[in-house]
């Protein structure tokens, strides 16, 4: 494809969505948002249009979706790949959003191939070459400080990406892939050791589920309250820094 046809191609977008200036403004003070610069919500704001062209959004339960749930949606998935590409949410296309938590229910094979039912109720899900799946009511909590379903969800879609949700994302050529075995492993292993002791934790318990699941919280968190990530785990913040190529404590400072 030429250069002036993609350039066309991004001014289309822009357009179209250029009827919701209105919305796209008022989304600029979601929490996960704060401190961006002009140019930073600029390029943000464009990525967000070209997400929202690439994905299908749909309510479950006769749940309407507003321009504004669209675009809330594709502003917190793309400030995760704000420094990235959109290439990371390749392979899928759809976004189902329930009006609250919904039921999961389904069979999967372990690794040794033992079938496990699983049936729980949850307010967000990812599938591997399939949709997300998120709660609104969840996703659209503006009360709940370093809580974000979407962050948590497309961080779940960028990890699955290399070798399969294990809570490492294929690492950009100047990371070491040593150096994250280490730092997650033991920043881990100690919030294990914390949640099975029920000490106060800064993360969310459910973290200590698994390494995978302790890379979506942290992520949340990273852009959520990155102060307190910095804070308390300096090590695992200074990867994530890397690896998002963003510095979101610098931006709240």
């Amino acid at each position: 494809m030429s250069w002036h046809l993609i350039n066309w191609h991004r001014n289309q977008i822009l357009q179209q969505e250029g009827a919701s200036d209105a919305i796209w403004q008022k989304l600029i003070n979601l929490r996960c948002l704060k401190g961006l610069t002009v140019e930073e919500f600029s390029r943000l704001r464009e990525l967000a249009a070209a997400f929202l062209q690439d994905k299908k959004i749909y309510g479950a339960h006769d749940l309407q979706i507003s321009d504004e749930m669209r675009i809330s949606i594709a502003l917190q998935a793309c400030i995760l790949i704000l420094n990235l590409d959109l290439d990371y949410y390749r392979n899928w296309v759809e976004i189902i959003v329930y009006p609250g938590e919904f039921i999961l229910d389904y069979d999967y094979a372990d690794e040794y191939g033992v079938v496990h039912h699983v049936r729980r109720v949850a307010s967000g899900e990812a599938w591997f070459a399939g949709p997300v799946i998120l709660s609104w009511h969840d996703a659209d909590t503006v009360n709940r400080p370093g809580y974000n379903v979407v962050i948590h969800e497309f961080a779940h879609k960028i990890d699955m990406l290399h070798e399969g949700p294990n809570g490492c994302p294929e690492l950009h050529a100047n990371m070491s892939a040593y150096t994250w075995h280490e730092v997650f492993s033991q920043a881990y292993e100690k919030f294990c050791r914390q949640v099975a002791k029920r000490q106060e934790t800064i993360l969310d318990p459910y973290a200590a589920e698994s390494p995978a699941e302790f890379f979506a919280v942290v992520s949340e968190m990273f852009f959520e309250l990155p102060l307190i990530v910095h804070q308390h785990f300096p090590s695992v913040y200074e990867q994530l820094a890397l690896f998002y190529r963003q510095d979101p404590a610098q931006r709240w400072r």
